[in-house]
């Protein structure tokens, strides 16, 4: 299995959409043991949105659906969903 997650750290209002098979790997990646890098300088970041997909190829379609005009739209919607249920 393959994951589609989107992350966002409110610090900054910064986004980001990646894949990977381990989540809680890639979170401890991003927030803690990276070195270099985009998330790197957005700390800290909260997962807050996954799709699960059978393949690799499948998980890397997804991730350039986000990084799309049409996905940034959908990538938008889910981030609004996020800030709207914390408020509440």
């Amino acid at each position: 299995m393959y994951y589609v997650y989107i992350l966002y750290s409110a610090d900054f209002n910064k986004s980001y959409v990646g894949y990977s098979q381990n989540i809680e790997r890639r979170m401890r990646e991003h927030n803690f043991t990276e070195t270099q890098g985009f998330t790197l300088r957005y700390r800290p970041w909260v997962l807050i949105y996954t799709e699960t997909l059978e393949t690799k190829t499948d998980a890397l379609k997804r991730e350039k659906y986000y990084k799309s005009g049409v996905g940034r739209v959908k990538l938008k919607e889910i981030i609004g969903h996020y800030l709207q249920t914390k408020e509440d």
